[in-house]
This record gives structure tokens, C-alpha cells and sequence, in this order.
């Protein structure tokens, strides 16, 4: 039995609670949206709007931890996403009313979401785009969170990445987040970063600087940067419009 279609996406910037309120502002300027009330019992969840479009980010504040990144799965049957996900190998965290929060395999974390009819994907912003989930995972456990992701996500291209290392699950058009699959060469816990598509990336660093982040590294097709709350990501060399590389999909 294949899993119910996915109807949208939400990418999640997971930022400590005590530090969310200038995560919020570094990425409602970074995304050129602006943010809609807190919600939460302690205000820790904040939807990132870009109006005319439906919103496809946002920021949450968490409890433990220095955060990360999770995907939300909006999907018209909550409980089937969740009987599917079970099925394929993952793990009931939390069950709220409406939704659910899931473990995969390698215990990367993602929910299951109501769809509420969203359609309609931000545009780019100053040239680039947040529009792309990295899960990093340990070699032990790479292979089967690949199989797990791609039987989740049965209507997803499954590529090979421009690196060995690398695996992309690209969604149907119109959907507004990829996943890319990233394999360490170490063991540890899975964990997951966002990354940005940009036309420029020397000018997207420069743009991101100013806004108060700091360069991390350098990669072949990627700069690492830390956000101004101590979040890593990545400001990609990949079109903002199509997600792939140049000559690639």
C-alpha cells in the first residue's frame, strides 16, 4: 500500500527557545516575509508570510538542544500518512490533535499536518530561495533511511547527487521543498540543516553577512554558514527556480 499524496511541504527553522526571537528576525529578512503571530503555549511557533502566496517556512523555538531543521508533511489524511510511515519502519513521538510528530529510522524528526489547501509557492527572494530540507546521516544507517524516505515519498524523483554522497528527493512541481540525503562519514545521530538556493551565491553571502550571520566553510557547489543564533545552513549554487545545478535536474 503506497503512502496518501503529499498535498504540501513546510520546512521548520528549529532554534533554541530562549534565542527564537532573533532567529525570527534573521529569517523573515533572509526569506523577505514577514512573521504572523506566535502560537504555542509558550509562543514558540511563528509561520513565515510572503503575501499573494501560501507559506511553505517556519520557525519554531525548542526546548533542548541547539535545533536544526524538520519537514512537515501536509497531507488531506493525517492517520493514513501516520499508518504509512509506521508501516515503512518510523516511530510515534507525539500524537496531537490533528497531527503527529514521527521519528524516521536514522531518528530524524518530521510531522504529519493537516493540508489546509495550500497551493501556491513564495517567490525568490533577492535571489535566493529556502527551499531544500538536508538530512545528515550516519554511514550505518544511510541505506535504510534512503529506502524509507523514497517508499514515504513514492510520487518523488529519486536522483543521485552531483556528490556520491549525496541523493535527492525531488517532489512533484508546485511542491516547495526538496530533500536532499546527505551521507557522513562518520557515525552519529541523524540531524538535518536547511539550504538555500541561490542564483549568486558570493552574493547571497554578502546579503546573509549583513544581515549578521558569518561564513563557516567553503564547499565545491555550497558556502556553510551560521545564522546569528549559532544555526548552521548552507547557501547553495543550485537555480532558485528549478532546484537543480546548472545542467542538472
Amino acid at each position: 500500500m503506497s503512502a496518501p499524496t503529499l498535498r504540501w511541504t513546510y520546512a521548520f527553522v528549529d532554534r533554541p527557545l530562549g534565542l527564537v526571537e532573533p532567529a525570527r528576525t534573521f529569517w523573515t529578512a533572509v526569506t523577505d516575509t514577514r512573521p504572523s503571530e506566535p502560537r504555542g503555549e509558550q509562543g514558540e511557533f511563528v509561520t513565515l508570510l510572503s503575501e499573494g502566496t501560501d507559506a511553505c517556512v517556519k520557525v519554531q523555538g525548542v526546548d533542548a538542544g541547539p535545533g536544526g531543521a524538520h519537514l512537515d508533511f501536509s497531507v488531506a489524511d493525517v492517520p493514513a500518512f501516520v499508518n504509512s510511515a509506521l508501516r515503512l519502519g518510523a516511530d510515534t513521538v507525539a500524537e496531537h490533535d490533528g497531527w503527529a510528530v514521527l521519528r524516521s529510522p536514522a531518528g530524524q524528526l518530521f510531522c504529519a499536518v493537516p493540508w489546509h489547501g495550500e497551493s501556491v509557492r513564495p517567490p525568490v527572494a533577492a535571489g535566493t530561495r529556502l527551499d531544500q530540507v538536508s538530512i545528515d546521516i550516519g554511514p550505518g544507517s544511510y541505506d535504510a533511511e534512503l529506502a524509507f524516505w523514497s517508499a514515504l515519498l513514492p510520487d518523488w524523483a529519486s536522483l543521485s547527487g552531483a556528490l556520491p554522497e549525496f541523493h535527492v528527493l525531488k517532489p512533484p512541481p508546485g511542491l516547495p521543498i526538496r530533500i536532499l540525503l546527505q551521507r557522513l562519514g562518520e557515525e552519529r545521530p541523524a540531524a538535518a540543516h536547511l539550504d538555500l538556493a541561490c542564483a549568486d551565491i558570493d552574493a547571497a553571502v554578502a546579503r546573509h553577512e549583513n544581515l549578521g550571520a558569518t561564513v563557516v566553510s567553503h564547499g565545491k557547489h555550497w558556502t556553510v554558514m551560521r545564522d546569528p543564533v549559532g544555526g548552521t545552513y548552507c547557501l547553495t549554487g543550485r537555480d532558485p527556480e528549478t532546484g537543480g545545478l546548472p545542467n542538472r535536474p
